[in-house]
């Protein structure tokens, strides 16, 4: 039995994020086996987020507060959660969140997620998809308006 203690967990930082999307990670699932669902611990510091605003089909996704508090962006508004406080983001619409750190201490938080091998994420703010396949070679980040017609350059 593989296992993994989330107080030893390691966020370690990406340089090619953006500023307000510098959160570390330590991607876990996989240390322990799993296929079918991922987990991550993410380290927030002051000001900063996971990801942008976005929904998924057909990923469900869980997040676990371990320690400070975040605000989580949702369609119903903005809402603080403190340590030991868990929700789920359903997929589609209804699940759109954006998790950020606004108080003074940093945040460490687990978010868990379905893994299915095909999926599609929508970013309502900037108005991108992307279309994912498990294979990084078909991996697509779009723009809605740059839509073409299902007949597009075909002969």
């Amino acid at each position: 039995m593989r296992r993994f203690n989330l107080t030893a967990a390691a966020p370690e930082d990406d340089e090619a994020d953006p500023e307000g999307y510098r959160a570390g990670m330590d991607r876990f699932g996989l240390k322990i086996g799993a296929t079918q669902l991922g987990a991550s611990v993410y380290e927030l510091p002051t000001g900063q987020s996971i990801c942008p605003y976005h929904y998924e089909y057909p990923e469900e996704e869980w997040l676990l507060v371990l320690s400070g508090r975040v605000d989580v962006r949702t369609p119903e508004g903005e809402e603080e959660l403190g340590p030991m406080e868990v929700v789920c983001f359903p997929f589609g619409p209804e699940g759109a969140h954006k998790v950020t750190n606004r108080a003074e201490e940093t945040a460490r938080v687990v978010m868990f997620s379905t893994k299915p091998q095909v999926s599609v994420a929508f970013y309502p703010d900037s108005g991108k998809m992307q279309a994912s396949t498990g294979n990084p070679d078909d991996r697509l980040m779009a723009r809605r308006e740059s839509a073409v017609d299902y007949y597009d350059g075909e002969a």
